[in-house]
Parts: C-alpha cells; structure tokens; sequence
C-alpha cells in the first residue's frame, strides 16, 4: 500500500481546473430514481444530459453515477445542477479527506467507504452533492454498492423515503457509507486472532512481515475515517434547510456507528502493538532457551575438557617423582571415563535442583 495516494493537479494551476487523472476505460453508467410519496421511476440513461427533463418536476431525484466520471460528464452535470467548481475539482482528485462543504443552497460531501479487494484493504472515495430535491453520488466502482438502498425503496410498504425529505436518502447512503467499515473491522479481528495464535505457537519471520503489513493498513483505515466522524459531527449538528430537524436523530445514530468504528479501529491498533511487542519476547525468549542449553552444555564440557588434558599431557617419566602412575596403571582409562561420568551426573543434578534445566 502507498503511503501517499492522493492525485492532485500541478502545483500553481488555477482553482477549479478540471484534468482527468487517467482515461476512463469504459463509459460512466447513470441511474436515476425519480421518486414522489406515490411512485417510485427508475431509468438508466445514456448521457447525463437526460437529467435536465427531471429537473422540472416537483418530485425527488437521486442520480448514481458509477465508474470513473470523465470531464465533460462532470461538466455537464456541473452546468446542469450548478455545481461548484472547487467541488468538481475534488471529484476528479481522489484521495481526498472526507469533509463537508455548503455551497449556498447546495451541500458537498466527500466520504470514504473501505472495502477489501481479494484480501487487500481498499477506500473507495465517494462524491455527494444534495439540493432541495436532488441528490447527486458519483462513486468510482463499476458495480453499484448502494443496491441494498435502492431495493429499500423500491419495496411499497417502505414509506420513509417517500414521506421525507432528500436529506434522509442522504442519510442513508451515508450510513451504507459508514458501516461499510464494520466487515473491514471484522476480517482483520480475524487476522489478528490468527496471528496471535501463531505468535503464541510458533512465530515465523514471516509473522514480522505480516503484521507491520497490517498496522500500515490500520494506520491508513485510521487516517482516513476519523475525519469522517467529523463529517457525521457537523451533519448532526448542521442547522440548514436542507437537513430537517426530524431527521437529525438517523444522522445521529450513523455518527454513534461512526464513534463504534474509531473505538475498534483504536483497539485493533493497540492489540497490532501489543502483538509487536509479544513477538519480539517470544523470540528473545527463544534465544534465551537457546543460549541457556548452549551454556549448560559447554558447562559439562568445560570439566571433561579439563580432564582430558590433564591425562593427554603424557609426563610418563618414572624417574620423577610428580610423574602420572595412571599412565601406567592397568585400570586408569576406566578410572578416567568414571571420573568424566561422575562429573557429568553431578553437574546435571546440580542444574536440575537449581531449576536450570
């Protein structure tokens, strides 16, 4: 994973330039859910130019836009909405930090929502713009992850999204948005139970690997969803027509999902320390073990070398009286291997009732 992701336009290129940051390999898809507390319209439409006919009517409109969203789709959809040109800009650059801008009568949200690719931790950047009756989601995947919203709304006897206002359509994708973060949470509390478990067995340099791995994803997941609680803070406290007092208390519970996140996301962080800190125990402990049965053998060594080259010097003159009679004798090579033999049982009883091995 980089540690720096984010695109940017050239530094001192004028606010609001619009430049793609690679071409879009395949076309942008548009739905739109034209919505009233009566009908519920869906449409998939080919060019985002087939929004100006909903713009006339009293009704509610959410527009999905998947894929990566071109210039001249986000022009158009700019000219059309009058969207602002610093908010497009931070469209097209991704890697933005998740926040909240008001725009007049319009609201700009940028929100992360992690999600993992084939055992890899990716954040997906996400665009909202939300009118008096429309609501705009430019979302870069290819597949649509706010299907579960819309079979909400599609269903007759769920009336919230009919009777309210487009600020809890807001609050639903957001909320989709934010727990989206709970299966991430999950599949690395797995990790970590398997690493501990490993850690605790038998630890492998590879162990080492895996988890500075894992507290890099950790620290990039922290970096980007704690500014994201404070967009759930300001959204809970915006006082704006465009997020009406009765749904305050959804924007609420999505921001107490948000502090739940923080606190797990705080917990896996310390429990990837704590498991740092148990692997290099377990190996400091493991080269104690070693070098302690290194000490021991070369300690009942020490003695029998002793021996060996007391008898090996092999003074065997019999004039002398400080020669060696057991070079002579005929029972001193037993008597040596017995003395080795003694010593060596000594020695381990000695370390045996000492605790040492």
């Amino acid at each position: 994973m980089a540690y720096f992701s984010k695109h940017y336009h050239a530094p001192g290129t004028a606010p609001g330039t619009l430049v793609s940051a690679a071409p879009a390999t395949q076309p942008v898809s548009i739905h739109l859910i034209d919505y009233t507390e009566d009908t519920v319209e869906e449409e998939r439409l080919a060019t985002p130019e087939e929004c100006q006919a909903y713009l006339e009517r009293d009704t509610k409109t959410w527009i999905q836009v998947n894929g990566a969203v071109d210039v001249n789709t986000l022009r158009t959809l700019g000219d059309m909405f009058d969207l602002h040109d610093l908010a497009l800009e931070d469209v097209l650059n991704s890697g933005q930090r998740p926040k909240m801008e008001l725009y007049d009568d319009q609201l700009f949200l940028i929100a992360a929502m992690p999600m993992m690719t084939d055992g890899r931790l990716e954040v997906v950047q996400v665009s909202l713009f939300v009118g008096t009756n429309y609501l705009i989601c430019l979302c870069p995947l290819d597949e649509d992850p706010f299907e579960p919203v819309r079979k909400r709304m599609r269903q007759p006897n769920n009336r919230r999204f009919a009777t309210r206002g487009i600020d809890y359509l807001l609050y639903a994708l957001m909320d989709l948005i934010t727990d989206s973060a709970f299966p991430v949470l999950e599949s690395f509390g797995d990790t970590l139970e398997t690493m501990e478990i490993e850690l605790l067995e038998k630890p492998r340099q590879q162990t080492l690997s895996d988890l500075h791995h894992l507290k890099r994803e950790l620290l990039f997941l922290r970096r980007v969803l704690w500014p994201q609680r404070e967009v759930m803070t300001s959204l809970m406290r915006l006082e704006d027509s465009l997020i009406h007092p009765d749904t305050l208390i959804y924007f609420r519970d999505c921001h107490d999902h948000s502090v739940q996140i923080i606190e797990l996301l705080e917990s896996f962080r310390d429990m990837a320390t704590g498991m740092l800190d148990i692997y290099l125990s377990s190996i400091s402990q493991k080269t104690n073990e070693t070098m302690r049965v290194l000490t021991i053998i070369a300690t009942v060594f020490i003695p029998l070398t002793f021996v060996v080259g007391v008898y090996g010097m092999n003074f065997e003159n019999p004039d002398s009286p400080w020669a060696m009679p057991e070079l002579h004798w005929r029972y001193g090579y037993p008597m040596v291997w017995g003395l080795m033999i003694a010593m060596t049982g000594g020695l381990v009883w000695f370390f045996k009732r000492r605790g040492w091995w």
